[in-house]
């Protein structure tokens, strides 16, 4: 073996393990975010917002014109599909998101079979890698608070249905 390998082996075995070492003694933890199997969905719900976090479950009837909500999917490949969001009497404001609510202003929550997978911030978005079989697309209109926009206490939703074969 040339002295020239001999001494990158040398160097790669010293390297590795003073950066373990070095890793070991400031505390630093070799963890991350684990990545979810394709199809998998991620459960937004279970993500804690801490005590002053944003209340999902309420409900803010509107004022002014009621907002209404349309879906439609469109193909984008074998197992995804783009979602439109047709609204009237609102308008997505993601530089608002988390703050106050506002009239006729906030940005949507998409849920998929019942767990709520994203916020929209726009008219489209895309569902990328679904799972085979049937599937029930919900989105809700919410404030920027994260609240439930409402009309008289029923929540202000809309429907799809959906078969990925």
């Amino acid at each position: 073996m040339p002295k020239t390998f001999a001494f990158l082996l040398i160097g790669l075995f010293f390297g590795v393990g003073f950066g373990f070492l070095l890793a070991a003694t400031t505390g630093a933890e070799l963890t991350g975010h684990e990545h979810a199997e394709v199809g998998s969905v991620h459960d937004h719900n279970a993500h804690d917002h801490g005590a002053n976090g944003p209340d999902h479950s309420k409900l803010t009837d509107v004022t002014g014109p009621a907002p209404q909500i349309r879906l439609s999917l469109h193909p984008d490949g074998p197992q995804s599909r783009n979602l439109h969001i047709a609204i009237t009497d609102f308008t997505f404001a993601p530089e608002a998101v988390n703050g106050p609510h506002v009239p006729g202003e906030g940005h949507a929550h998409v849920y998929l079979d019942g767990v709520k997978i994203a916020r929209a911030y726009g008219p489209w978005f895309q569902l990328d890698a679904l799972p085979l079989g049937h599937h029930e697309i919900r989105v809700t209109l919410n404030a920027n608070d994260h609240s439930q926009l409402a009309i008289n206490g029923t929540p202000i939703e809309a429907h799809a249905g959906l078969v990925i074969e």
